[in-house]
């Protein structure tokens, strides 16, 4: 048994930063070191291929400690080391019977709290009768106290934090749950609640918030007021960045967003005379976390750092940003959805390794209908791993020390706090949101990843790469809306209709008594003055980045369904499987991305073999795939040959360099290779198969 003692540094010395980089430019040979080796985020920050202390300012840790200004490596000194995070599962369903159920469903199964989302109409503040288009649409239909109790039937409600997602009607929805704790007798100090008051990110999502800005000011004073009062363990206010993050927003942008909001609603609740301290105290912030991880927890650290900044600058007393993370819609897609489950598993990731407290795992189908049973399991599943097998939530700040997070965090809060900034010089988020100055912004920002994602440079699995055609689509059972909607106008007609204003000091006292007696949440936002004036603004419309690939495969599936068979391309596969497979794989996978089914085989000899197996495919569109060796004599015959035998379309799967004037004489229209817009290609040639108008 040997007693040497093992010293890596013995047969590995140190290298400098310098020496490293000589070495390297030296292997490149004379490649720029920038180009290949330095990459670049939307927000326009660098990402080194390696970092070292040289990139730590003054050799101390300028980011600070969990649970100390700047808050940067955590709100809180022990995180969620003790009790872990706080899952919290959304739930949307318009039936509140299978609502209740799923709901038990993930209560059993380890989750801790919910949020509960209310349908459109309740969203405006009308009721069924005012707006049927808009009951049960993206959300519950729960209008009444009666209709939250049949909803948490079961529930131990002084167990659990409920989140609301109100819209509009954030102050009669949250009188409407004091009424349930009172009937079911929670005492307040037990009550558990974030009434989710967010009136800039509803004008963003919906373009018109149905009152005025004053309006909204005055009931979220009231709110924060009667919170602080009444339910200590419950917060009024929610920053909720979701809808400028799915429209394509930055993570600088999406920083920025949050603090431009919430200094807004500071402004507003300091009009109402709120002391700062309280408003903040009421804060929640929510931010969407997409497939990116490292980007997303220097997110949420810059977020927290840039937060103390300004509660600083506001003379507030210090607090750490609470902060709840969900996985993002942009980033979920239709199809292969099963894929979803590895974003959905990094976007948690991220979420307890970035410091949130509150995380929410979304279910792999729920960009295709309402999440069943498995997908819900498997959301709530990938958390308790994430802890519990893991151990995510047993290290502070697990990426704190990381010379890479940390300068990616500064970067960040760099680029953020002008971006803020900007939008202050513009007089606040409110008035940039009504100007449509958000909305260029974000439009801006986002252009070119949907030039990426057009060109597959930021490629999207299961749909722009390795599409999978004969993938059997999730079963999802529908609700019966019209028998839904007949319920809910029965529930709503046995209430009593009263008409008279709420107004006075004690507004949100009225309304929980006039709650208690049946009144229903749109009744009561409209007796507060809802829909009398509005704010309007350009609507923030949602991009899902795989949208524009998923509506190539919709028209495909339509295409089939009335045809019995999908367009087809012909791969004119040339010469040894050596020479042809990796281009024929690329083809392949290049127009099943846009719905098209590739008859392949094992190749050719020559353009007469190749000529006569296109006759008998059923094809209007070849591509002729082989080696860039094959390519000069090979061309012109298999192009011509194809051409005479009928195809409309001929496509090489290669770039042409030189030779592109010669072999479009010879008979090639198309030249597909990485890098070209693939999702133009795609459009054009279904457009020209009659598959698109």
């Amino acid at each position: 048994m040997t007693t040497s003692k093992l010293t890596v540094t013995d047969d590995f010395p140190p290298v400098d930063y310098d020496t490293w980089r000589q070495q390297v430019e030296s292997d490149l040979k004379g490649a720029p070191f920038d180009r290949k080796l330095v990459s670049h985020t939307y927000e326009g920050i660098d990402i080194q291929p390696v970092y070292s202390s040289k990139d730590q300012l003054d050799g101390t840790d300028p980011l600070g400690v969990p649970g100390a200004v700047p808050f940067t490596r955590g709100a809180h000194p022990m995180g969620p080391i003790m009790c872990g995070v706080d899952q919290r599962q959304e739930h949307t369903h318009p039936d509140l019977e299978a609502a209740n159920q799923a709901i038990l469903g993930d209560l059993e199964g380890g989750v801790t709290s919910l949020t509960l989302r209310l349908d459109k109409a309740t969203r405006a503040g009308v009721s069924v009768e005012q707006a049927e288009d808009l009951a049960g649409v993206d959300g519950l239909m729960a209008y009444r106290v009666e209709d939250l109790d049949e909803l948490l039937e079961k529930v131990h409600l002084e167990l659990i934090e409920i989140g609301i997602d109100a819209g509009a009607s954030y102050l009669p929805a949250a009188a409407t749950l004091a009424a349930l704790w009172n009937k079911r007798g929670v005492p307040g100090e037990a009550a558990r609640a974030s009434f989710g008051a967010d009136p800039l990110a509803t004008l963003a999502a919906d373009g018109r918030l149905p009152m005025s800005m004053g309006q909204a000011y005055r009931q979220m004073a009231e709110l924060v007021r009667w919170t602080k009062a009444n339910y200590p363990k419950s917060t009024a206010i929610c920053v909720n960045t979701a809808v400028y993050h799915n429209a394509g927003a930055t993570a600088a942008q999406d920083i920025a967003f949050a603090l431009a909001t919430a200094v807004d609603y500071l402004r507003g609740l300091e009009s109402e005379d709120v002391a700062i301290d309280d408003a903040v105290s009421q804060m929640l912030f929510r931010f969407s976390i997409g497939t990116h991880h490292f980007l997303a927890i220097a997110k949420l650290r810059a977020a927290r750092s840039l937060w103390s900044r300004v509660l600083q600058a506001c003379g507030a007393a210090p607090r750490g940003m609470r902060i709840h993370t969900r996985t993002s819609d942009r980033v979920m897609t239709q199809r292969d959805p099963y894929v979803n489950m590895l974003r959905n598993t990094v976007a948690s990731f991220a979420g307890i390794v970035g410091g949130a407290e509150i995380v929410t795992s979304v279910p792999f189908d729920e960009a295709s209908g309402l999440p069943n049973a498995f997908s819900r399991r498997i959301a709530r599943n990938t958390v308790l791993i994430l802890q519990e097998e893991s151990h995510m939530h047993r290290v502070l700040d697990a990426s704190g020390g990381s010379w890479f997070m940390d300068d990616l965090t500064t970067e960040l809060c760099e680029k953020a706090w002008e971006i803020f900034q900007g939008i202050e010089k513009a007089g606040g988020m409110a008035a940039a949101l009504q100007s449509g100055a958000i909305a260029e912004q974000i439009d801006a920002a986002y252009a070119p990843r949907a030039k990426d994602i057009a060109k597959r440079r930021e490629g999207i699995t299961g749909v722009s790469e390795f599409p999978n055609l004969t993938e059997e689509p999730v079963k999802h059972s529908p609700p019966d809306m019209d028998a839904l909607l007949a319920g809910a106008k029965k529930r709503v007609a046995a209430t009593a209709p009263t008409a008279d204003a709420i107004d006075g000091d004690d507004r949100l006292a009225q309304c929980v008594a006039a709650a208690e007696q049946g009144a229903t949440i749109a009744a009561l936002a409209q007796r507060l003055g809802l829909q009398q004036e509005s704010t309007d603004a350009k609507v923030i419309e949602p991009h899902a980045f795989a949208q524009p690939f998923e509506e190539l495969r919709d028209a495909s599936d339509a295409w089939m369904e009335k045809h019995g068979n999908r367009p087809r391309v012909f791969l004119a596969n040339m010469g040894p499987v050596a020479h042809h497979t990796a281009r024929a794989t690329y083809a392949k996978n290049f127009f099943e991305a846009g719905g098209f089914e590739a008859v392949t085989n094992e190749g050719f000899a020559d353009a007469d073999a190749a000529t006569a197996a296109f006759k008998e495919s059923g094809a209007n569109v070849a591509v002729i795939c082989s080696s860039d060796k094959l390519y000069p004599d090979m061309v012109p015959p298999v192009a011509g040959g194809l051409k005479a035998a009928g195809a409309k379309t001929v496509v090489l799967a290669g770039h042409p360099g030189d030779n592109e004037a010669a072999w479009r004489q010879a008979g090639v229209d198309r030249f597909i290779f990485i890098k070209c817009d693939v999702l133009a290609t795609l459009r054009e040639l279904l457009r020209e198969e009659e598959v698109l108008s």
